[in-house]
């Protein structure tokens, strides 16, 4: 794309008038460039699952306003815009004042030393931050009748305050303005470029932002690349052995089953963060679903269709190919969901196969469903369900611009600026990279799991959900359970993930991570930044409240996973000698690890 300014401005322009100048010239190239862009777009008709307008139907009903503590907000508001208006005359006048307001310290945004040291950067930086005080008061001072209505308000405020920021736009944010002066302008040209790039491989319904070098990761050489063969697969799914790197392994299996609804090799990163590889190395025959990444020929691929051609078309090929009669298994997020209702659905079959669980981050009770609840009401099931059958498929494009949103500063508005207003390419970084590698999920599939999960929480009720005819109860799960759940998850909750452990009926164990969804899960023994929590004094039934699992929970520095393998290794019977992937002839090797389904790209 070869794209310039037709009339730099002249040198002897004042650097204010340069910076408009450029920004003039740069407005009219973007709207030319953007209607040649959306012009290739014309004729999409894709339902936008944001569309605001169900929001402001919810607002219609059911909502009280506390008068006194609006009014009380007002008051506080209009004297503290009276301050800053005297503060900001001061500071033109060159006197040294206090500030008004300040950002949080985990606030990044405004860390340029020009939004505190220029007086009219600093007086921009302190009306936002009161305007959204003041905003976040008023929604405060709003009651609800319906308290999931109430968290989706104060979420979709949170967006908007997020997006008027005045680090979003070029003339209010002085690094862009800066970048401006130093680069001559092409700074706003390289921005359109990467905007008009990124603009092409979004879907109708959503944007989907650059995070990273797509270039700099290839799967099987620094990402996915643990020593493997796949050794079954179906149309959804490709199962992976790991090759040993011990004499003797643990009699039983371990199978892990990763979400649908991204990629598997979060779990097997570089060399350093390979989960996979760790586990091999401590001795266990470790197994890995590779979902595909379906197209609209997937769309009545059912969530039955999933339970019996993932979990339980992979015990039946693990049992075979190891001889074991049993099996332990992993289920993470939306995988550790799946996994309880097949173990429901095995033990109303009398299946016992299935020896151990262990959950990643796993809602299991949506009772609690987090920030991602926030995206999906009854109002907003038109459009999701207008979205998915249109396509087939639910873009997982989508899907990941929502979890985007869910940290929009950090994972959203920084990344604008800086692609965008400065022109800048994105860094590698792998967790990013497998993060914009987005899956699909069949319509069918999706339109139920959301229906039956976030809505309606029927896992939770003892028949709610029906499977092949048969009745899901996971509160008759009784085989050995291992809870990992993460403290400063967006996503799933942790005390969301206590109360799902708690509906099993078996022996449970609780662990609680630092961090997040990610990396409080990938957090390795060696140089693991984040501690965890046990509470040795509770286990069994887990009868307590997470709050009081809490209290009596002890901090341990370093990773969970030691613990893990404790507790996995009694149940995984006695030592063996390794099994080479590959050497039965019912399941030889049909292709190297990773195999070819996770290399499928949107």
């Amino acid at each position: 794309m070869n794209i310039a300014f037709q009339h730099p401005p002249e040198e002897g322009f004042s650097q204010e008038a340069q910076i408009l100048e450029y920004i003039e010239q740069f407005a009219q190239l973007f709207q030319q460039m953007l209607q040649e862009s959306l012009s290739k777009h014309e004729g999409a008709e894709d339902a936008n699952m944001f569309n605001p307008q169900a929001m402001v139907e919810m607002l219609a009903k059911g909502v009280h306003v506390d008068t006194a503590k609006l009014f009380s907000n007002q008051m506080a508001f209009m004297e503290q815009q009276i301050s800053l208006w005297q503060h900001a005359t001061k500071a033109m006048m060159g006197e040294s004042v206090d500030a008004v307001v300040s950002p949080e310290r985990s606030d990044t945004r405004f860390k340029d030393g020009d939004w505190t040291a220029n007086p009219v950067y600093n007086y921009l930086k302190q009306a936002y931050l009161l305007n959204s005080k003041m905003l976040e008061g008023v929604v405060d001072s709003l009651q609800f009748d319906d308290e999931k209505l109430a968290g989706q308000v104060k979420f979709y405020t949170r967006q908007f305050i997020s997006s008027v920021s005045p680090s979003n736009y070029i003339m209010t944010n002085p690094e862009v303005c800066r970048d401006i002066l130093a680069t001559k302008g092409k700074n706003l040209i390289k921005g359109m470029e990467n905007f008009l790039a990124d603009l092409e491989q979004s879907p109708a319904d959503a944007f989907k932002i650059s995070q990273t070098d797509a270039k700099a990761f290839e799967l099987g050489k620094n990402l996915a690349a643990s020593p493997g063969k796949v050794v079954f697969k179906n149309k959804l799914m490709q199962l992976i052995q790991y090759s040993p790197t011990t004499d003797t392994v643990f009699e039983r299996p371990l199978l892990i089953m990763p979400p649908f609804i991204n990629k598997y090799y979060i779990l097997d990163m570089d060399r350093k963060k390979s989960m996979v590889r760790w586990l091999v190395d401590q001795g266990y025959t470790v197994f890995m679903i590779s979902w595909v990444n379906p197209d609209s020929s997937f769309a009545e691929t059912s969530f039955e269709d999933y339970m019996h051609l993932g979990p339980l078309a992979a015990v039946d090929a693990v049992a075979s190919i190891t001889g074991s009669e049993r099996i332990n298994v992993v289920g993470y997020c939306i995988g550790g969901t799946l996994l309880a209702a097949t173990q429901a659905y095995l033990k109303a079959q009398k299946d016992k196969r299935i020896n151990s669980l262990t959950f990643f981050t796993a809602l299991l009770d949506f009772s609690e469903p987090g920030e991602l609840g926030n995206y999906i009401s009854e109002s907003m099931m038109p459009l999701l369900e207008q979205s998915a059958r249109s396509k087939g498929v639910f873009d997982g494009r989508v899907l990941g611009m929502s979890f985007s949103l869910l940290r929009e500063n950090s994972l959203f508005w920084s990344y604008f600026i800086n692609n965008y207003l400065k022109g800048q390419d994105p860094a590698a970084f792998d967790i990013l990279y497998w993060n914009s590698d987005s899956t699909n999920l069949p319509a069918e599939t999706f339109l139920y799991y959301i229906r039956n999960t976030y809505l309606d929480n029927k896992l939770i009720e003892p028949g709610g959900m029906e499977l092949s005819g048969v009745p899901i109860d996971i509160s008759t799960v009784d085989v050995p359970s291992y809870f990992v759940a993460t403290a400063n998850d967006h996503i799933v909750l942790w005390q969301a993930s206590y109360k799902s452990a708690q509906a099993l009926g078996g022996d449970t164990r609780f662990i609680l991570a630092g961090s997040g969804h990610l990396a409080g899960v990938i957090n390795p023994p060696e140089g693991g930044k984040y501690p965890h929590w046990t509470n040795d004094a509770v286990s069994g039934a887990l009868s307590e409240s997470p709050e009081q699992w809490m209290e009596g929970a002890t901090q341990v520095e370093g990773s969970w996973w030691p613990d893990w393998h404790k507790w996995l290794s009694v149940k995984s019977g006695e030592q063996v000698p390794a099994r080479k992937p590959g050497s039965k002839k019912a399941f030889p090797a049909l292709e190297d690890a990773p195999g070819s389904y996770v290399k499928v790209r949107i």
